[in-house]
């Protein structure tokens, strides 16, 4: 029966159990002593100071926040007076020009309606096509996908694809009407799209390359909803998150900036169940808000509560993994022991994209499951004699 009991703690290659893993709730469960730092603290002391050099939005003043400024693949409709020539409409060239009949190709990436605007007209007076300056007027008709690069404290880098529609969200209405409006080109999408923020991530300095550029953003406020200002994208952008090389708390939580939701991997095979479908382990358990935590996850996999003195013993191991390093960890965790203690906040690990849950029996259930298989061998023994 010695093999019956709870399964031995597992091993790592980072020094987790002592506190030093990617987050201080990952330790071991001790007997809370006088001067103990708690995981808030303990995450903290790793802390590199914020760079805090980004600028705030409502301090910018840019033509970032220009809501109609152009980028490779939009459509325009461009309109001069008393003209029908060089009147149509337009779509932008991957290198970011827009090409009139009979004109040289006017740059409109990252710029303004009425610099372009200006531009034309230039060109058409210089060019001897008008006698005085024509007005003109260019007008968005259609936002194109825009792929931007995002690397850094995010949980996925790469090139992402944000914005633009399919043909069935657009209406034949909205196509025929001037001007065009879209919420997913954006920067907190590119982010998002990305796999959003880790934990550790510095917010107070986070880098747009656009143009050869560098912006440098503080988005604090909009992540913690002070600003709902937020930067269109240009195809070719560049956006790096930097770190502070701890994990921060108080980014476990929903926002414009956070991953949209944790995924898990859930076992819970404990007795009565024989499979995963009998212990209720469906997409809502499976698929959670970010931010949740050990705990909620237990409770949602029915790994906790029954007849207390048989499921009582009932332990589960959490396997996840660094992501600033890619390297795995597995803790354990006795599920009654937790859950009774006060200080459980303390070694409640935060569940990140990707872990994996098990859910294992009780010694007293191991037992007697065993017990139940010898007496069975038992039985058969006596009637095969």
């Amino acid at each position: 029966m010695a093999g019956c009991g709870a399964v031995n703690p597992p091993d790592n290659i980072e020094p987790v159990s002592e506190g030093r893993g990617y987050q201080a709730q990952y330790r071991d469960i001790v007997s809370r002593r006088s001067g103990d730092a708690s995981s808030l603290a303990l995450n903290a002391q790793k802390c590199r100071p914020a760079r805090k050099d980004g600028t705030s939005f409502a301090k910018f003043g840019s033509s970032l926040f220009l809501s109609d400024i152009l980028s490779p693949g939009d459509l325009v409709d461009v309109r001069i007076e008393s003209d029908d020539e060089f009147s149509g409409q337009y779509v932008v060239s991957q290198d970011g020009t827009i090409r009139l009949p009979f004109l040289s190709a006017v740059s409109v990436k990252g710029r303004s309606m009425s610099s372009i605007e200006a531009d034309l007209a230039a060109q058409l007076l210089s060019l001897d096509y008008f006698v005085e300056k024509p007005r003109v007027s260019v007008r968005l008709l259609d936002r194109a996908p825009a792929t931007v690069a995002v690397s850094g404290a995010v949980f996925e880098s790469r090139a992402v694809q944000i914005g633009g529609r399919s043909g069935p969200v657009i209406d034949t209405l909205r196509q025929a009407a001037m001007g065009d409006a879209t919420e997913t080109r954006l920067l907190s999408n590119a982010i998002r799209a990305a796999g959003g923020i880790r934990p550790d991530a510095d917010l107070s300095s986070v880098e747009l390359h656009r143009s050869g550029t560098i912006h440098r953003l503080d988005l604090r406020p909009l992540m913690e909803g002070t600003d709902t200002t937020d930067i269109p994208m240009l195809a070719g952008d560049r956006v790096i998150v930097p770190s502070r090389g701890c994990f921060q708390d108080n980014l476990m939580r929903p926002g414009p900036l956070s991953p949209s939701g944790v995924n898990l991997f859930l076992s819970n095979l404990s007795a009565p169940a024989q499979g995963n479908a009998p212990s209720a382990i469906g997409k809502e358990a499976r698929e959670v808000p970010y931010g949740t935590r050990l705990i909620q996850a237990i409770v949602g996999s029915n790994c906790a509560g029954g007849t207390l003195a048989t499921n009582a013993g009932r332990a589960v191991v959490l396997v996840s993994a660094d992501p600033v390093s890619g390297t795995s960890l597995a803790i354990q965790r006795d599920v009654e022991a937790l859950l009774r203690r006060g200080d459980r906040d303390d070694f409640d690990p935060y569940l990140l994209p990707g872990d994996s849950i098990a859910c294992y029996d009780s010694t007293v259930t191991n037992v007697a499951d065993v017990a139940r298989i010898l007496g069975v061998l038992s039985v058969l023994d006596v009637a095969l004699r």
